[in-house]
């Protein structure tokens, strides 16, 4: 395994704020990248070895990374989105199932803030930095909603969600679930530990085999009316603007994550390129693949591959500087500037998906024979990026794009898993 130290360009400008915040960020970025280089000296070993990561999660646990978030006055980090995107791309440059965890985990936690009145957020963070919780779970809408079902002083969960982040590994779960007697959905809170829950890890999967996927079944769970954080609808007027702005929130987890594994995976090809061939400048070597860095093709491939990284997070870069403006104005946001951060948080993540797919893909062609090599692991980074591809396709997002820039459409409610 080369040793290569993690950690790409910084995502979007530097905080607002003078020196001290510039500092903040740039201290927790050098503390990523220092889990990044952690992660990266036995994450080939670790992936195709797929057990569930207590290991890599306390790591993360260790360096503050879990808290990064959470407001200083609750006993957290006190960032912005800015460094927690940064952060997401850091880890996934070295271990893409990990930098997924942790921006799952990133968004859950964030969840109370967007769906939950002050009062409980406050209390909902308080207790997640005093316990380092890490979250899981998902509010996607696309799978049979678990149902709700009140209760004199409470509720019950019923149901099961087929796939959810990092639920093998979760202090709390952040579900959606419906109520058994209006339908509405919600955003609610679960405890694991509690009767009737039961994870169930995704071993069969061929990618991001360290992100803690898998079911979760739920019978008769009680859960108080104090962890229920409030609703889901994506019905005209029923949430604010603000609520809105969760949307690209996860688009923009989405988009770090593709970044990170293009990221890593460019670095550990140069890096093998030139460990390889560059001491190899014999007269008549010029064939492609195999040849030395020199070689022309292998020259354009590397162009080519850079720019697509580049253009991508020049974008996302752009898409995060409007979500932070957004989520600054708070209350004060409107449903058009909503609107405007969703479809750009939309088209970064689109350019951030095809750009991971064809690095992860045509990278190999550059490195030659020696990326089928298991030793090296290249594979894995194809694999975890496909893997999320399935799963968060571009199509839909493609067609948001399309539908606002020709009608001004504004983009569904609609919260990825």
């Amino acid at each position: 395994m080369l040793r290569i130290r993690y950690g790409g360009p910084a995502v979007g400008a530097c905080p607002a704020g003078g020196d001290e915040a510039e500092s903040g960020h740039e201290r927790r970025l050098h503390t990523a990248r220092e889990v990044a280089d952690d992660l990266a000296t036995d994450a080939v070993d670790r992936e195709q070895a797929g057990k569930v990561p207590l290991d890599e999660v306390s790591r993360l646990r260790e360096a503050g990374l879990l808290t990064l978030l959470t407001p200083a006055e609750h006993g957290g980090g006190g960032a912005d989105w800015r460094t927690a995107y940064a952060v997401v791309r850091t880890v996934a440059a070295a271990d893409g199932a990990i930098g997924r965890l942790l921006g799952c985990h990133y968004f859950l936690s964030f969840g109370a803030r967007f769906f939950a009145a002050p009062a409980l957020t406050a209390r909902v963070e308080r207790e997640s930095a005093a316990g380092q919780w890490c979250w899981g779970g998902g509010f996607a809408a696309d799978e049979p909603p678990l149902r709700l079902t009140p209760t004199g002083d409470g509720y019950l969960l019923d149901g099961r969600q087929d796939y959810a982040c990092g639920v093998a590994v979760a202090d709390r779960l952040a579900v959606r679930a419906a109520r058994s007697d209006t339908g509405e959905p919600l955003a609610v809170l679960v405890d694991p530990a509690r009767p009737g829950v039961t994870c169930v890890s995704d071993g069969d999967v061929f990618g991001q085999r360290l992100a803690a996927g898998g079911s979760v079944e739920f019978d008769s769970v009680p859960v108080p009316a104090g962890d229920v954080f409030g609703s889901l609808s994506s019905d005209e007027g029923v949430l604010p603007p603000f609520a809105g702005l969760a949307v690209p929130t996860a688009r923009l987890v989405s988009a770090q994550f593709c970044l990170g594994i293009a990221d890593g995976l460019l670095c550990e090809a140069r890096e093998y390129s030139r460990a390889t061939h560059g001491s190899r400048q014999l007269p008549g070597q010029g064939s492609w693949p195999g040849s030395p860095p020199q070689d022309p093709y292998t020259l354009t491939a590397f162009g080519e591959l850079a720019v697509a990284a580049h253009a991508a997070s020049a974008l996302a870069d752009q898409a995060v500087e409007f979500l932070v403006s957004g989520l600054a104005r708070g209350e004060g946001v409107g449903d058009d500037e909503c609107a405007e951060i969703t479809v750009l948080a939309g088209a970064a993540e689109a350019a951030a998906a095809r750009a991971a797919q064809e690095i992860t893909t045509h990278a190999l062609d550059v490195i030659g024979a020696g990326a089928a090599s298991a030793q090296h692991g290249f594979d894995r980074f194809w694999r975890n990026a496909r893997t999320h591809t399935l799963r968060e396709p571009v199509a839909p997002r493609l067609r948001e794009v399309g539908g606002y820039w020709l009608g001004g459409a504004h983009p569904p409610f609609v919260l990825p898993g």
